[in-house]
């Protein structure tokens, strides 16, 4: 298993991200019957060939969502009430009505390692991350298009998607 080459990385999605973006639409717009049973064979292949801690871009470009149990355990870890956790590293975004990390890179990141350190108790969110192969894929290509910009492992399943059905 390789590295991840980061600066390698953006330079090859902003190449392709129109194209694989577009092949993301067709297939929600089109669905091929076996599109879940292809996710998830190709998920199996991709965490086969993706090293997370040589990465981390998600924990240092992205926030996720923090539901209320979410804030209830890891305010409980650090024996602070929710309101204080909320005020020490939390914003709400209205827009979206969701929890957000204030700042990014996560403050939970350990910058050495790309570890989390609350991955034991880390926000749902994170432990689904990057959502590769949920029941129906097709709900979550919108998911897709946006994380295909940030995750490496996205991308090597899209773009392995997009060979096995154009070809």
């Amino acid at each position: 298993m390789q590295p991840i080459n980061l600066p390698a990385f953006k330079k090859k999605v902003e190449r392709n991200k129109k194209r694989l973006k577009a092949f993301l639409t067709k297939l929600e717009k089109n669905s091929p019957k076996n599109l879940d049973a292809t996710a998830v064979k190709v998920d199996k292949e991709i965490w086969l060939e993706t090293d997370c801690l040589s990465c981390g871009n998600c924990c240092k470009t992205m926030t996720p969502t923090f539901t209320k149990k979410d804030i209830k355990r890891i305010s409980s870890h650090f024996n602070m009430s929710e309101r204080s956790f909320k005020a020490k590293w939390l914003a709400y975004n209205k827009k979206d009505k969701d929890w957000v990390n204030v700042s990014t890179p996560c403050q939970f990141l350990e910058k050495k390692t790309n570890m989390c350190s609350i991955y034991a108790i880390r926000p749902s969110d994170c432990s689904g991350f990057p959502h590769l192969a949920k029941k129906k894929m097709v709900d979550y290509i919108h998911v897709h298009k946006q994380n295909l910009t940030y995750c490496p492992a996205t991308y090597k399943m899209v773009e392995k998607m997009n060979t096995l059905f154009n070809s």
